[in-house]
C-alpha cells in the first residue's frame, strides 16, 4: 500500500473510488468565515468552485459559455428550532417538479429583475440563471450547509461590499411570496415541509473548472450524485449511478456506500481484472491518495507463521 500516485503499471487497469469528506472541525473558525466547499468539492472543481454551470451542462442540452458567471437557486425549507434556523437537504422536502414550477413562476418577476438576466434552466429541484450582480457572493453548497445553523453558512461579501446585502433583500422578497403562496397552503395540508425560503450557490465560470489528475483520463464515471452527470459531459465520458464490475479498468465511481463494493474490488484485484485500486478520501478535510495492489490486500503482521487476514473497509479508510 502506498499513498504515492505514482505507479509501475498503467492507470488504464486502475479503479478509483472516491469518498465523500467532511469538513475538518476547525476549519475556518480561524478566518471567522466557513470553510469554502467540502473537500471532495475542493478536489472535483478546484478552488474556485464552479459547480452551478456543471450542475447546468449534466441537466440541460444548453450551449454553456465557458465564460459566464451562472448562479444556482434552489428552493430550500429553513427548519426553525428555539434561537437558530437549520438548512434541511433537498431530500427531505419532497418537492415535486409541479411545486417547484409554481414557486419559479411566483418569484420569477423578482428574480430576473434583480439578476438583470431570464433563468437559463429549470429543474426540479435547481434553477439556473446567470450570476450578472451576484457573480462576487462566497457562497456554499447545500451538500455542505445542510443541518446546520444557516447565520454561519448565508453568502457573504468577497471582493465587492453590499452585495450580500442585495442578495438577502431578494431572499427576504421571496420568503414573503412564499409564505402565501397555494403550494405551501397545500403541502401543510398533506404535513410536508414548507418551502419557505431560496438558496443561492455554486457561482462560477465552467473555464474556472479543474479537473484532478484521478479524473482527466478516465472512460468511464460511476455514480447517483447530480454532480457525476455534468463532469463526466464535460469530460465527453459515460456517466451511470450502478457500477458494472465487467468494466472496471479505468474508470473513476463516487458512491453513497462505498464499503459495499470492497469485496467485489477485491475480487477484481485478485483475478487480475484489475492492476490497482485507487481510494481517495479525505481526512481532516485534506485529500489522500492509496494505491492498492493485489499484494496489499492482506493485514502485514510479525507472526508470520499465521495466515495473513484480508484488510476491512474500516482499515482501509483508517489507516
Amino acid at each position: 500500500m502506498t499513498a504515492n500516485l505514482t505507479s509501475q503499471t498503467s492507470a488504464s487497469r486502475r479503479f478509483t473510488l472516491m469518498v465523500s469528506g467532511e469538513d475538518a472541525v476547525d476549519a475556518g473558525f480561524e478566518q471567522n468565515v466557513p470553510p469554502s466547499g467540502l473537500p471532495h468539492e475542493r478536489f472535483l472543481f478546484g478552488d474556485r468552485l464552479p459547480i452551478a454551470p456543471v450542475l447546468l451542462l449534466g441537466q440541460s442540452d444548453l450551449a454553456i459559455n465557458p465564460n459566464e458567471a451562472i448562479a444556482c437557486l434552489q428552493p430550500v425549507h429553513f427548519h426553525a428550532t428555539r434561537d437558530h434556523l437549520i438548512l434541511m437537504a433537498q431530500s427531505q422536502i419532497d418537492l415535486t417538479a409541479s411545486e417547484s414550477s409554481k414557486l419559479l413562476q411566483t418569484a420569477l418577476p423578482f428574480i430576473e429583475e434583480d439578476f438583470g438576466s431570464k433563468i437559463l434552466f429549470q429543474g426540479q429541484r435547481d434553477w439556473f440563471i446567470p450570476a450578472g450582480p451576484f457573480a462576487s457572493l462566497a457562497t456554499h453548497s447545500i451538500d455542505q450547509a445542510h443541518g446546520r445553523n444557516i447565520d454561519w453558512w448565508m453568502p457573504r461579501d468577497s471582493s465587492e461590499v453590499g452585495i450580500a446585502k442585495l442578495w438577502r433583500k431578494l431572499q427576504n422578497e421571496v420568503q414573503m411570496l412564499w409564505h402565501i403562496d397555494t403550494v405551501n397552503e397545500e403541502r401543510e395540508q398533506r404535513r410536508l415541509p414548507s418551502i419557505n425560503s431560496l438558496w443561492i450557490s455554486g457561482i462560477g465560470k465552467l473555464a474556472d473548472l479543474q479537473i484532478p489528475h484521478s479524473l482527466q483520463n478516465v472512460s468511464q464515471v460511476y455514480g447517483g450524485h447530480p454532480l457525476l452527470a455534468g463532469l463526466a459531459k464535460y469530460l465527453g465520458v459515460p456517466q451511470q449511478s450502478a457500477i458494472d464490475f465487467s468494466r472496471l479498468q479505468n474508470t473513476f465511481a463516487w458512491i453513497d456506500r462505498p464499503e459495499s463494493i470492497w469485496d467485489d474490488l477485491k475480487r477484481a484485484l485478485l483475478s487480475n481484472e484489475l492492476d490497482e485500486i485507487e481510494i481517495i478520501d479525505f481526512p481532516n478535510g485534506q485529500v489522500r491518495h492509496k494505491i492498492f495492489t493485489a499484494k496489499d490486500l492482506n493485514k502485514k503482521s510479525w507472526a508470520f507463521w499465521k495466515k495473513s487476514e484480508p484488510l476491512a473497509w474500516s482499515e482501509i479508510i483508517s489507516a
